[in-house]
């Protein structure tokens, strides 16, 4: 009886080819939009992850300006409110912590003989490089020396290199004018990857005193970087920091704060947070098409109930089961949303690689799970969609259904 009933599903929709194509078209649309969505989401998740995880291992960040409501109020280094006296405050003090490195950044204009590039420019100490995970490709980092000469020397990313000299050069040794200001390329970091304005490999490294005194002008500190020494103690570090900088700002209530802590685990989940809800608006947004989908097979579907009304009403006669021709229009439906489905996933997964080949910026991921839902849902708006129609049938009387011109 099954194998009859899919038999004739079969010739049902081969005898109405267009109608039974645009119908699965629906379907193959929203479930290749809602696995293409689901991967971007969880692809850029990922791709966050790995770039908050590549800044350093149990890291504190300390910025400028109030945090109230979850947001920093004051951009990074708009607001100045920490100096290097609370650096060496917070290594002297602050017990459990392995490294500490302020930075003062601002975005500068470099040249190199006819090539210019805009880039941040950030002025450290020789701990950054452990602090944040930096690696050198080709010559050295910033020494103890450097710090104590206030040397004109700089570490440029990769992105800077790339900008200023091509691939093919070395610019270790060679003089690059930073705020028209000669300084000698002393290493290359090793890339990183990232994009925007915290793109790591588009920075160029100057010893601290250098930034101070050549560029900056102030005595003020853009962020201050700290290392703890294992995640057991991170929470312990973050409030013996905050009780020591509310104690040499005058700050009584913390609330008042004129700066914000984060620590690593802060970061991700908040991005992580951030990139779970714009994954549900994607979804949602691409489920609307399935939406329209089973809409489309409620209206095929009711058509060929119209259709076969005599045909339903010459069955009853002889005695089919209500149930039979119950099956035979859901079984229809659901045969629609299936092979939409699986035309769907195929086109879903080939868009989640073609995708990043033409937008490098774009990651993506496919998951299993987002290709269950897909799926699943998809057979769910088959059999929900392919219900009344199929009741309808079944309910018909059939005197009415021969009559019927």
């Amino acid at each position: 009886m099954f194998i009859d009933l899919i038999k004739e599903t079969i010739w049902a929709l081969m005898g109405n080819k267009v109608r039974s194509g645009l119908t699965v078209l629906g379907i193959v649309i929203g479930v290749a939009s809602v696995i293409t969505m689901v991967s971007i989401g969880q692809g850029s998740q990922n791709s966050i992850q790995k770039s908050i995880q590549l800044i350093g291992s149990n890291l504190i960040m300390i910025s400028p300006g109030s945090q109230k409501s979850g947001m920093v109020m004051g951009a990074r280094g708009g607001a100045q409110t920490l100096k290097i006296d609370d650096v060496d405050a917070i290594k002297e003090e602050a017990q459990g912590i392995s490294g500490v490195a302020p930075e003062i950044s601002g975005r500068y204009q470099v040249t190199y003989k006819g090539n210019n590039t805009n880039t941040k420019i950030t002025g450290t100490t020789p701990e950054y490089y452990s602090v944040r995970n930096v690696e050198v490709d080709n010559g050295i980092f910033i020494t103890d020396q450097y710090i104590k000469k206030s040397s004109k020397v700089a570490v440029i990313g990769p992105t800077v290199k790339d900008d200023l000299f091509g691939e093919n050069i070395d610019p270790v040794g060679l003089i690059v004018r930073i705020n028209n200001i000669d300084f000698e390329v002393i290493g290359v970091t090793k890339e990183k990857g990232g994009s925007g304005p915290n793109n790591s490999d588009d920075v160029i490294y100057v010893p601290l005193p250098t930034s101070r005194h050549f560029l900056s002008g102030s005595e003020y500190v853009t962020s201050i970087n700290v290392t703890a020494e294992s995640q057991d103690v991170m929470t312990s570090v973050q409030e013996q920091i905050t009780e020591l900088l509310l104690r040499r700002h005058n700050i009584a209530d913390a609330d008042d704060a004129d700066f914000s802590i984060m620590n690593q685990t802060d970061i991700i989940s908040t991005a992580t947070s951030i990139t779970n809800t714009l994954t549900i608006l994607l979804s949602s947004i691409a489920g609307i098409s399935l939406l329209v989908g089973g809409i489309g097979i409620m209206n095929m579907m009711l058509t060929t109930v119209t259709e076969w009304t005599r045909e339903i009403g010459l069955r009853k006669a002889v005695g089919i089961k209500k149930i039979y021709i119950n099956l035979q229009f859901l079984v229809e439906a659901v045969m629609l949303t299936f092979i939409g489905g699986a035309i769907g996933i195929f086109i879903g997964w080939i868009a989640s690689i073609v995708i990043p080949k033409f937008y490098s910026s774009l990651a993506t991921e496919i998951s299993p799970g987002s290709v269950l839902l897909a799926f699943g849902v998809s057979a769910g708006v088959g059999i929900i969609f392919g219900f009344y129609p199929a009741r309808k049938a079944a309910a018909m009387n059939p005197i009415d259904a021969l009559r019927y011109e």
